[in-house]
């Protein structure tokens, strides 16, 4: 611990940037368009991962657990979507 003015200061510093806010920004604009999503969850999973193995900082838990999650939503959404619109191309051309 360094001392400087009378407050400690943590010293270590992470080898990698943290990606924690990118993940967020990704869930976030995710839930508007939901192509996005898939790369919010990955990004928001590999920042954990990170966060565990003692490669980034850990303050950046909260948002990279907020970002995947909405990427884990707006996938679903989007599966969702894919597979309503699998089902109804087929049947209004077959009945059009």
């Amino acid at each position: 611990m360094l001392v400087q003015t009378g407050i400690e200061m943590d010293a270590h510093v992470y080898p990698e940037r943290s990606q924690a806010t990118t993940a967020l920004v990704l869930g976030i604009v995710g839930m508007f368009f939901i192509i996005v999503a898939p790369f919010a969850w990955k990004f928001g999973h590999d920042e954990l991962k990170a966060i565990d193995e003692g490669r980034r900082p850990p303050e950046g838990h909260g948002q990279a657990t907020a970002g995947r999650i909405l990427g884990i939503i707006g996938t679903v959404f989007l599966v969702f979507g894919l597979v309503v619109l699998a089902f109804v191309i087929p049947i209004s051309v077959t009945t059009g």
